[in-house]
């Protein structure tokens, strides 16, 4: 893992740019994607990783979902269960978020979160996509950013269910560790986010990341 580097000024405008761009086409996304930025940042502070790796951390949930800025609407909010193909053509998502990080991986920050996004939905028991790896063969920052993924898509509705209270996707995040999620990571999780909730409001979060990023 890296654990240190520098972090150009010029990265912060590109990143507004790219959610900018984000926010006009599919802001359900973008407002998903803030969040699990700033919810990666504090379970990367809650693992003890370094001052860089929470940092990419928090660029990597916050870029996680850009590629879905080329999958149709259709197929991200249709209010019913997708058929095989559209479900082929949203798994593509980590790879097009890959491809639009890399564009500015001339940067040595930006080239650093691309493993971290494109392996946003790998399992630790092999069964994710979209290269199957399993364990640690998956970066370290995917299976945060999987964590907090799934934590923040749970509790939020969508076009095709409800929001899950907190407790219930507690109980998920337990029930799914070692193999959806790394087993340690998921443990931080659950004891650290109480705490978090206490800090900030949803809305609150989202103003936070928004002033840092766009």
């Amino acid at each position: 893992m890296i654990t240190h580097g520098d972090i150009p000024t010029w990265v912060y405008e590109a990143a507004r740019a790219l959610m900018q761009s984000l926010k006009i086409v599919d802001p359900l996304t973008f407002y998903h994607c803030c969040r699990v930025g700033e919810l990666s940042r504090k379970l990367a502070r809650d693992m003890s990783l370094t001052e860089y790796e929470q940092k990419l951390a928090e660029f990597s949930g916050l870029f996680h979902d850009v590629g879905k800025i080329v999958v149709p609407q259709s197929i991200i909010h249709k209010p019913a269960k997708l058929d095989p193909e559209e479900y082929d053509i949203m798994k593509k998502h980590p790879e097009f978020s890959e491809e639009i990080v890399r564009s500015l991986a001339h940067s040595e920050f930006f080239s650093n979160l691309i493993p971290a996004v494109r392996h946003h939905h790998e399992r630790v028991d092999g069964r994710g996509y979209p290269d199957g790896l399993n364990g640690d063969q998956i970066p370290l920052l995917s299976r945060v950013i999987l964590v907090a993924d799934t934590y923040d898509a749970m509790t939020h509705t969508r076009s095709y269910r409800k929001g899950m209270n907190v407790d219930a996707v507690y109980a998920e995040l337990l029930r799914c560790q070692g193999t959806q999620f790394d087993p340690h990571i998921a443990k931080v999780f659950l004891e650290a986010h109480p705490k978090w909730e206490a800090e900030l409001t949803d809305s609150e979060t989202e103003d936070k990341i928004l002033k840092k990023v766009v």
